[in-house]
Protein backbone atom coordinates (compact mmCIF):
# COMPACT_ATOMS: atom_id res chain seq x y z
CA UNK A 1 0.00 0.00 0.00
CA UNK A 2 1.26 3.48 -0.87
CA UNK A 3 2.21 5.07 2.49
CA UNK A 4 1.84 8.63 1.18
CA UNK A 5 -1.67 7.91 -0.02
CA UNK A 6 -2.50 6.20 3.27
CA UNK A 7 -1.20 9.11 5.33
CA UNK A 8 -3.18 11.51 3.16
CA UNK A 9 -6.33 9.48 3.75
CA UNK A 10 -5.81 9.34 7.53
CA UNK A 11 -5.08 13.04 7.78
CA UNK A 12 -8.00 14.00 5.53
CA UNK A 13 -10.54 11.89 7.40
CA UNK A 14 -9.30 12.98 10.83
CA UNK A 15 -9.25 16.69 10.10
CA UNK A 16 -12.41 16.46 8.00
CA UNK A 17 -14.29 14.69 10.79
CA UNK A 18 -13.23 17.32 13.30
CA UNK A 19 -14.29 20.11 10.94
CA UNK A 20 -17.66 18.48 10.28
CA UNK A 21 -18.30 18.11 14.02
CA UNK A 22 -17.53 21.78 14.57
CA UNK A 23 -19.70 22.71 11.58
CA UNK A 24 -22.64 20.64 12.85
CA UNK A 25 -22.45 22.28 16.27
CA UNK A 26 -22.34 25.75 14.72
CA UNK A 27 -25.19 25.21 12.28
CA UNK A 28 -27.38 23.49 14.85
CA UNK A 29 -28.86 20.12 15.73
CA UNK A 30 -31.99 20.82 13.66
CA UNK A 31 -30.15 19.28 10.71
CA UNK A 32 -30.39 15.90 12.41
CA UNK A 33 -33.68 16.06 14.26
CA UNK A 34 -35.99 17.98 11.92
CA UNK A 35 -34.37 17.82 8.52
CA UNK A 36 -36.07 19.90 5.84
CA UNK A 37 -35.03 19.66 2.17
CA UNK A 38 -32.76 22.66 2.74
CA UNK A 39 -31.02 21.02 5.71
CA UNK A 40 -30.68 17.77 3.77
CA UNK A 41 -28.90 19.57 0.93
CA UNK A 42 -26.64 21.31 3.45
CA UNK A 43 -25.59 18.01 5.04
CA UNK A 44 -25.13 16.43 1.58
CA UNK A 45 -22.82 19.19 0.39
CA UNK A 46 -20.70 18.96 3.54
CA UNK A 47 -20.35 15.22 3.00
CA UNK A 48 -19.42 15.70 -0.65
CA UNK A 49 -16.75 18.25 0.21
CA UNK A 50 -15.06 15.73 2.47
CA UNK A 51 -15.72 12.76 0.17
CA UNK A 52 -14.10 14.41 -2.84
CA UNK A 53 -11.03 15.24 -0.78
CA UNK A 54 -10.62 11.61 0.28
CA UNK A 55 -10.35 10.39 -3.32
CA UNK A 56 -8.32 13.28 -4.73
CA UNK A 57 -4.81 13.66 -3.30
CA UNK A 58 -4.31 16.93 -5.13
CA UNK A 59 -6.87 18.61 -2.87
CA UNK A 60 -5.01 20.07 0.10
CA UNK A 61 -6.15 20.06 3.73
CA UNK A 62 -6.26 23.86 3.59
CA UNK A 63 -8.72 23.67 0.70
CA UNK A 64 -10.91 21.22 2.62
CA UNK A 65 -10.98 23.36 5.75
CA UNK A 66 -11.66 26.52 3.77
CA UNK A 67 -14.53 24.88 1.85
CA UNK A 68 -16.15 23.51 5.02
CA UNK A 69 -15.66 26.81 6.84
CA UNK A 70 -17.19 28.82 3.98
CA UNK A 71 -20.17 26.49 3.64
CA UNK A 72 -20.70 26.50 7.41
CA UNK A 73 -20.62 30.30 7.48
CA UNK A 74 -23.20 30.50 4.68
CA UNK A 75 -25.49 28.01 6.45
CA UNK A 76 -25.08 29.86 9.76
CA UNK A 77 -26.01 33.18 8.11
CA UNK A 78 -29.13 31.59 6.63
CA UNK A 79 -30.07 30.13 10.04
CA UNK A 80 -29.78 33.64 11.53
CA UNK A 81 -31.90 35.08 8.72
CA UNK A 82 -34.67 32.51 9.30
CA UNK A 83 -34.62 33.26 13.03
CA UNK A 84 -34.80 37.03 12.58
CA UNK A 85 -37.16 37.22 9.60
CA UNK A 86 -40.20 34.96 9.83
CA UNK A 87 -41.19 35.44 6.19
CA UNK A 88 -37.89 33.95 5.00
CA UNK A 89 -38.65 30.59 6.67
CA UNK A 90 -41.11 29.55 3.99
CA UNK A 91 -38.46 29.99 1.29
CA UNK A 92 -35.61 28.20 3.07
CA UNK A 93 -37.49 25.66 5.19
CA UNK A 94 -40.75 25.15 3.30
CA UNK A 95 -44.32 25.48 4.51
CA UNK A 96 -46.58 22.84 6.05
CA UNK A 97 -49.57 21.85 3.91
CA UNK A 98 -52.97 20.74 5.17
CA UNK A 99 -53.64 17.72 2.98
CA UNK A 100 -56.57 16.37 5.03
CA UNK A 101 -59.07 18.95 6.21
CA UNK A 102 -62.24 18.17 8.18
CA UNK A 103 -61.83 14.51 7.28
CA UNK A 104 -61.56 15.19 3.52
CA UNK A 105 -58.44 14.86 1.38
CA UNK A 106 -57.47 18.11 -0.34
CA UNK A 107 -56.72 16.91 -3.87
CA UNK A 108 -55.20 20.23 -4.93
CA UNK A 109 -52.73 20.17 -2.05
CA UNK A 110 -51.76 16.63 -2.98
CA UNK A 111 -51.01 17.75 -6.54
CA UNK A 112 -48.98 20.73 -5.30
CA UNK A 113 -46.82 18.40 -3.23
CA UNK A 114 -46.58 15.71 -5.95
CA UNK A 115 -48.10 13.06 -3.70
CA UNK A 116 -50.53 10.22 -4.27
CA UNK A 117 -52.94 8.33 -2.01
CA UNK A 118 -50.49 5.49 -1.43
CA UNK A 119 -47.92 7.89 0.02
CA UNK A 120 -50.58 9.39 2.28
CA UNK A 121 -51.55 5.96 3.55
CA UNK A 122 -47.92 5.06 4.24
CA UNK A 123 -47.32 8.28 6.17
CA UNK A 124 -50.50 7.73 8.17
CA UNK A 125 -49.40 4.20 9.06
CA UNK A 126 -46.14 5.67 10.37
CA UNK A 127 -48.38 7.53 12.83
CA UNK A 128 -50.30 4.40 13.78
CA UNK A 129 -53.32 5.35 11.67
CA UNK A 130 -54.50 2.61 9.29
CA UNK A 131 -57.62 4.28 7.89
CA UNK A 132 -58.05 7.77 6.48
CA UNK A 133 -61.54 7.84 7.99
CA UNK A 134 -59.92 8.26 11.42
CA UNK A 135 -58.25 11.55 10.48
CA UNK A 136 -59.78 14.99 11.03
CA UNK A 137 -56.67 16.94 10.01
CA UNK A 138 -53.46 15.77 8.33
CA UNK A 139 -50.62 18.26 7.96
CA UNK A 140 -47.67 17.51 5.68
CA UNK A 141 -44.56 18.93 7.33
CA UNK A 142 -41.61 20.41 5.35
CA UNK A 143 -39.46 17.43 6.31
CA UNK A 144 -41.85 15.01 4.59
CA UNK A 145 -43.58 13.66 7.70
CA UNK A 146 -47.29 14.02 8.43
CA UNK A 147 -48.84 15.27 11.66
CA UNK A 148 -52.24 13.80 12.45
CA UNK A 149 -55.17 15.09 14.48
CA UNK A 150 -57.63 12.26 14.83
CA UNK A 151 -61.40 12.52 14.83
CA UNK A 152 -63.11 12.59 18.19
CA UNK A 153 -64.30 9.00 18.19
CA UNK A 154 -60.85 7.61 17.39
CA UNK A 155 -58.80 9.28 20.08
CA UNK A 156 -57.28 7.03 22.71
CA UNK A 157 -58.91 5.80 24.87
CA UNK A 158 -61.89 5.46 22.58
CA UNK A 159 -64.55 7.93 23.63
CA UNK A 160 -67.26 5.71 22.18
CA UNK A 161 -66.22 2.97 24.58
CA UNK A 162 -66.55 5.40 27.50
CA UNK A 163 -69.97 6.64 26.31
CA UNK A 164 -68.80 10.25 26.38
CA UNK A 165 -70.94 12.77 24.51
CA UNK A 166 -69.54 13.74 21.15
CA UNK A 167 -67.34 16.81 21.12
CA UNK A 168 -66.25 18.62 17.93
CA UNK A 169 -62.55 18.75 17.03
CA UNK A 170 -60.95 22.14 16.37
CA UNK A 171 -57.61 22.89 14.75
CA UNK A 172 -55.35 25.23 16.79
CA UNK A 173 -54.46 28.44 14.93
CA UNK A 174 -51.27 30.41 15.62
CA UNK A 175 -52.00 34.13 16.01
CA UNK A 176 -48.58 35.39 17.15
CA UNK A 177 -45.17 33.92 16.32
CA UNK A 178 -41.89 35.46 17.45
CA UNK A 179 -43.78 38.54 18.61
CA UNK A 180 -45.33 39.15 15.18
CA UNK A 181 -49.09 39.06 14.58
CA UNK A 182 -50.16 36.59 11.91
CA UNK A 183 -52.82 38.80 10.37
CA UNK A 184 -54.14 36.22 7.90
CA UNK A 185 -54.77 33.73 10.70
CA UNK A 186 -56.36 36.42 12.84
CA UNK A 187 -58.73 37.30 10.01
CA UNK A 188 -59.54 33.59 9.56
CA UNK A 189 -61.08 33.38 13.04
CA UNK A 190 -63.01 36.64 12.49
CA UNK A 191 -61.21 38.91 14.94
CA UNK A 192 -59.01 42.00 14.76
CA UNK A 193 -55.89 43.24 16.51
CA UNK A 194 -57.88 45.13 19.16
CA UNK A 195 -59.58 41.90 20.20
CA UNK A 196 -56.22 40.15 20.28
CA UNK A 197 -54.72 42.89 22.46
CA UNK A 198 -57.62 42.57 24.88
CA UNK A 199 -56.98 38.84 25.07
CA UNK A 200 -53.27 39.43 25.68
CA UNK A 201 -54.02 41.82 28.55
CA UNK A 202 -56.08 39.09 30.20
CA UNK A 203 -52.80 37.14 30.44
CA UNK A 204 -51.16 40.03 32.34
CA UNK A 205 -49.16 41.22 29.32
CA UNK A 206 -49.35 44.80 28.15
CA UNK A 207 -47.52 44.65 24.79
CA UNK A 208 -47.56 42.41 21.75
CA UNK A 209 -43.75 42.36 21.89
CA UNK A 210 -43.99 40.49 25.19
CA UNK A 211 -45.67 37.55 23.45
CA UNK A 212 -43.40 34.88 21.99
CA UNK A 213 -46.23 32.67 20.75
CA UNK A 214 -50.03 32.73 20.96
CA UNK A 215 -52.39 30.04 19.74
CA UNK A 216 -56.18 30.10 19.46
CA UNK A 217 -58.42 27.06 19.72
CA UNK A 218 -62.16 27.58 19.51
CA UNK A 219 -63.09 25.34 22.42
CA UNK A 220 -60.21 26.37 24.70
CA UNK A 221 -59.53 30.01 23.88
CA UNK A 222 -56.12 31.66 23.66
CA UNK A 223 -52.90 30.02 24.85
CA UNK A 224 -50.06 32.51 25.35
CA UNK A 225 -46.32 31.98 25.83
CA UNK A 226 -44.53 35.07 27.10
CA UNK A 227 -41.09 36.15 25.88
CA UNK A 228 -40.40 37.93 29.17
CA UNK A 229 -37.87 36.27 31.44
CA UNK A 230 -39.24 35.10 34.76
Amino acid sequence: MDLSRLSHLVMTLTIGLAALLVSTNIIGKVQLGQATPFHFISALVLGELLGNAVYDQEISITYILFSIALWTMLMYIIEIITQKFRRSRGFFEGQPSIIIRNGNIDIEELKKNNMDINEIQRLLRDNGVFSIRQVEYGILEPGGTISVLKKWQYTSPTNEDLNISQKPVFLPIALIADGEILKENLATIGHDEKWLMDQIKMHNLSRMEDVFFAEWQQDEGLHVISSKKR
